[in-house]
């Protein structure tokens, strides 16, 4: 398998996801093998997350060729909003990991089978990752900054990270950027801070997730 490849842990990730960073103590891991949310569906100030109009899309990087980006896709199972007079107010989603996959599709030799190994988020044993949302912040112009607890292999961490919001004719649409480090997941595969003499094989231990979230009535 092509190791420049292999970064494409994700998220997300991923993405739990709606979102963050915040630092990680071993003791912090539970059980995340099984689905975790629970839907208050029939409650008129939820919005159940459009799980086909959903995505998170991830990036990632060897250290010493950033011009060699990586990408691809992973989606949310399951998930809602809270809304509350046109504002975000909580909420919480699933991310389905088997779902992960690589941006260029032609490329058959992605990393995908490597990033759902116990390397990276042991997608056996750890199908979903998850994120509740605890505090949201308004700005203006539909800015907002959103902070919650990801779970990815069992490992919950704060995060904290800029989003856009607009509720419209009972939907709900929001995009967002959130930046992690892998290590405090728990993800140590070729990362500089626990390996030495990687050189140009040096995976960053940063996942950029970009989100695109859809919720409705």
């Amino acid at each position: 398998m092509n190791n420049k490849l292999s970064i494409t842990y994700l998220i997300l990730m991923s993405a739990p996801l709606f979102f963050g960073c915040g630092p990680v103590k071993e003791e912090n891991k539970n059980n995340a093998s099984a689905s975790s949310i629970a839907l208050h569906v029939g409650n008129d100030k939820y919005r159940m997350i459009d799980t086909k109009e959903s995505v998170l899309t991830w990036e990632g990087f060897m250290v010493y060729d950033f011009e060699e980006e990586h990408k691809g896709y992973v989606y949310l199972s399951k998930g809602e909003l809270m809304i509350e007079k046109d504002q975000l107010v909580g909420g919480a989603v699933e991310i389905d990991m088997n779902t992960i996959e690589y941006g260029d599709k032609e490329n058959k030799n992605t990393p995908i089978k490597h990033l759902k190994s116990p390397d990276y988020f042991d997608v056996e044993k750890f199908p979903f990752s998850t994120f509740s949302i605890t505090k949201v912040e308004y700005a203006v112009r539909g800015n907002i900054k959103v902070t919650g607890n990801l779970t990815i292999k069992g490992v919950t961490n704060p995060v904290t990270f800029p989003a856009k919001i607009e509720v419209k004719d009972g939907i709900v649409r929001a995009n967002g950027k959130l930046v992690i480090d892998r290590t405090k997941w728990g993800i140590r595969y070729r990362s500089g801070k626990f390996y030495d003499n990687l050189a140009d094989q040096t995976v960053s231990d940063e996942i950029e997730i970009h989100m695109k979230i859809v919720a409705k009535k």
